[in-house]
């Protein structure tokens, strides 16, 4: 997601001086506290040793994510990473000519917004998708700890590569896939970052996300509801059997790694 979804500028920043010791909560008039606890519902901070966790503290903060919230433009300097809780980002490219396509989805597993580099602009646009909560850290605070190695490097690093192993998926997908695996494989990757099984969400915005007619979404979303897959109702599709899901959607469904937090 790092290189592959942001323009890298030409000279790299130098390492933030992060505290050596911080309290493992702080509150501040304006924000709710930052714990480990709360923390480790993201499974990239949830990987990271106590002193490593805390020393970030300082620059986190926990804040609420609203359904249709952008994060950030297309362009944007990366000032902040974001990484949801119980919340769901969306990564889109937008046309010049204002047709959305979502490119990649983020939640509870990793983290938006990563800028290696003091300057580094966003190459796509992020959008919240599903409401909740995740912890906001500065940019510049990621990349002085990256830059020393350690464990939340290499959380990052693996995380690269499975969300360059989702945008493979998604690009095929998008060329080979029917409407009915597209629909599957979007209902899939959002009920792998919720909680429980109901989705918010309108069939128009599915269609949109997915660069398709409302109808033929209309269509696919009724032969599942006659397939016992799910049960629609106004902005709101219960998922009733993921295993229709997962044999509709077939190759084109990506596995994200969410095993341990299951």
């Amino acid at each position: 997601m790092f290189q592959a979804y942001n323009t890298v500028s030409s000279a790299a920043s130098a390492p933030l001086a992060i505290p050596a010791q911080a309290p493992a909560a702080r509150r501040t008039a304006s924000a709710p506290a930052v714990s480990l606890t709360g923390a480790r519902q993201n499974a990239l901070l949830q990987a990271l040793p106590d002193a490593d966790l805390e020393r970030l503290f300082a620059h986190m903060e926990l804040v609420p994510l609203k359904a249709g919230q952008r994060l950030y433009d297309f362009g944007d300097q990366l000032e902040y990473s974001y990484f949801p809780t119980n919340a769901i980002i969306s990564l889109q490219y937008i046309s010049e000519e204002g047709a959305t396509t979502e490119i990649a989805v983020v939640g509870r597993e990793g983290v938006a917004g990563v800028a290696m580099y003091r300057g580094e602009r966003a190459s796509n646009t992020a959008m919240v998708t599903g409401a909740g909560y995740g912890y906001r850290l500065r940019a510049e605070a990621l990349r002085g700890m990256f830059a020393e190695g350690g464990m939340l490097a290499d959380q990052l690093m693996r995380y690269t590569s499975s969300m360059f192993a989702q945008l493979a998926q998604n690009v095929v997908s998008s060329r080979h896939a029917s409407i009915d695996q597209k629909l599957c494989r979007w209902l899939l990757e959002r009920l792998d970052r919720s909680l429980g099984t109901e989705l918010k969400a309108t069939q128009e915005n599915i269609a949109n996300l997915l660069g398709v007619r409302r109808e033929s979404i209309t269509a696919s979303a009724a032969k599942l509801q006659a397939e016992g897959a799910i049960q629609c109702r106004r902005g709101v599709i219960d998922v009733l059997d993921r295993a229709i899901l997962e044999s509709n959607a077939g190759g084109c469904y990506f596995t994200p790694r969410l095993a341990h937090m299951m």
